[in-house]
């Protein structure tokens, strides 16, 4: 059996899953290949997976000619759906929604696209996230659904032991970590002015950030770089762009052995890679309430919540959990535990092959 997945541009938790995508669902039997609309920087962590990158009409053709695909999982595309149909494909067509923004950007994104996703999809398939449950029962609700946890790749996201420390961190500072993009649903801003409070408390306090240098909202990159001068931050932050997937295990044990730790801003999670990975390598967490997270984080047993916006409380939640070392200790132990326990490719490959079996797409077995 074979399986397209469909999406922009290989960047992010996308690249991420798709890639994870191929290695479970080809140990149950089920080739999947990837196809990508423009180029992006996380082509470098998909040597061994079959994919394309094109935004040609006859070449897409030629793929799915060639492909012979059971399926195509098309991801937050709802016109690549129309598109896919006008172009001669008449195998199953499931539209997945992987995060979409805030919640706004995503009820705007629904409201418009559901007239695509029921006239040309299947199926409709998501993370298991309150926000977007209500969209697809409010916007698809005349379609089939599903709901499908993420999976983690739990042999490669584990703690590196004390070499990474030493190799990445040789002042021994304690590091404040960010992943994402620059965009307004990351929260960037929100995410410094923390940090130049704790830096305060902290006076060694070492920052860093990982994003996609080539991807980010106009004006935002300007807008950044202003706001670390005025906050006089620019001389313990690091930021690292379009850093390969393999290393990045490395980094996020280098943090948590520093005594410092990972803090998501986000406005808004579907599910929230960054979060989760971090947790298998035992770098603990500090995290917006932003829906997503909520499979990951049990608030002062897997990591710890603080209200959006809300700086005093963040810096209070960073420092307690930087300076309470048996609650530090217990809350990695969780953490690590919880993330390998429920996000297995097996499971997330079980429930795929049950999503095909519905669709009549895969004979029960």
């Amino acid at each position: 059996m074979k399986l397209l997945v469909t999406y922009f541009i290989p960047s992010g938790g996308i690249e991420t899953l798709n890639r994870l995508r191929f290695h479970a669902l080809r140990a149950v039997g089920i080739e999947v290949h990837a196809l990508y609309l423009w180029n992006g920087a996380g082509v470098q962590n998909m040597a061994d997976i079959p994919h394309f990158v094109t935004n040609n009409d006859h070449e897409i053709q030629t793929v799915l000619r060639a492909g012979n695909y059971n399926a195509i999982i098309v991801t937050c595309d709802h016109l690549m759906l129309q598109r896919l149909r006008g172009l001669g494909y008449t195998g199953a067509l499931i539209y997945e929604a992987q995060g979409l923004g805030t919640k706004e950007q995503a009820t705007g994104t629904l409201a418009f696209g559901s007239t695509f996703i029921r006239a040309f999809a299947n199926a409709a398939i998501s993370t298991p996230t309150s926000h977007l449950m209500e969209l697809f029962q409010t916007y698809l609700g005349d379609l089939p659904r599903f709901y499908v946890q993420n999976m983690i790749d739990t042999n490669q996201f584990i703690h590196k032991g004390p070499a990474a420390a030493a190799t990445f961190n040789l002042s021994g500072a304690p590091i404040i970590g960010w992943i994402g993009r620059l965009e307004r649903n990351k929260n960037w801003p929100l995410f410094l002015d923390i940090c130049s409070v704790l830096a305060s408390i902290k006076p060694s306090l070492q920052i860093w950030m990982f994003e996609d240098a080539t991807i980010s909202e106009p004006g935002e990159r300007e807008r950044f770089h202003a706001r670390v001068h005025e906050l006089n931050l620019a001389h313990r932050l690091t930021v690292r762009s379009n850093i390969p997937h393999s290393h990045m295990p490395s980094y996020l044990t280098a943090i948590g052995d520093s005594g410092g730790l990972l803090l998501s801003t986000s406005i808004t999670e579907g599910f929230g890679y960054a979060v989760a990975e971090a947790m298998s390598c035992r770098c603990p967490v500090v995290s917006t309430d932003s829906d997503g997270v909520r499979c990951f984080i049990d608030h002062n047993r897997t990591g710890k919540f603080f209200t959006s916006s809300t700086i005093p409380e963040a810096v209070q939640a960073a420092s307690e959990l930087m300076d309470n070392l048996p609650l530090r200790r217990s809350i990695r132990d969780a953490a690590d535990q919880h993330i390998r326990t429920h996000f297995s490719p097996g499971r997330y490959a079980a429930d795929i092959i049950n999503i095909l079996v519905a669709l009549r797409l895969r004979p029960y077995v």
